[in-house]
């Protein structure tokens, strides 16, 4: 006959470590993509602004501008390769901002021309309004990211 502590004591370690890998997976399980933050903590997604937000209401430690209006030309784009971003202006004063970082084998795309965003690594195509695959191999769109347009021209992250 087994010794019911004993028993007990192997059911708690073993829903212990099924709870602790768990948590493991979701900690690193985004599946966007982008690699978690180096701390390991989780962040929300942030709450959606129109692009157009005035630079004074956005949340802490957002602002640092990233890009100029007049650098991005219009039906096309510009790769941010040090912040591996791009932003669009699929039409004038309509900008938008992706992840830089493909979504098939995280290479970085490297142009915006007619209407795509462009990877050179396996030629998957993305479209400038939305981020969404247009040419595979890549079969999950570019993860959007909130900016904000100021006055000035600055474009920021929001």
């Amino acid at each position: 006959m087994s010794d019911p502590t004993h028993t007990a004591r192997r059911t708690v370690l073993t829903a212990g470590a099924a709870a602790l890998a768990g948590g493991a997976l979701t900690a690193c399980g985004g599946g966007d993509g982008e690699k978690p933050p180096a701390n390991g903590s989780q962040t929300a997604p942030a709450p959606s602004a129109p692009a157009s937000q005035p630079a004074s209401s956005q949340p802490a430690g957002a602002g640092k501008a990233i890009a100029k209006a007049a650098d991005v030309p219009v039906g096309g784009g510009t790769v941010l390769k040090d912040e591996k971003l791009v932003v669009t202006q699929p039409t004038a004063g309509n900008f938008r901002c992706f992840s830089a970082v493909c979504t098939h084998q995280g290479c970085l795309v490297n142009k915006v021309e007619n209407g795509t965003i462009d990877c050179p690594c396996h030629m998957s195509k993305f479209k400038d309004t939305d981020g969404a695959v247009l040419k595979g191999p890549a079969t999950r769109p570019l993860p959007e990211k909130k900016i904000t347009v100021a006055a000035d021209g600055s474009i920021s992250l929001a």
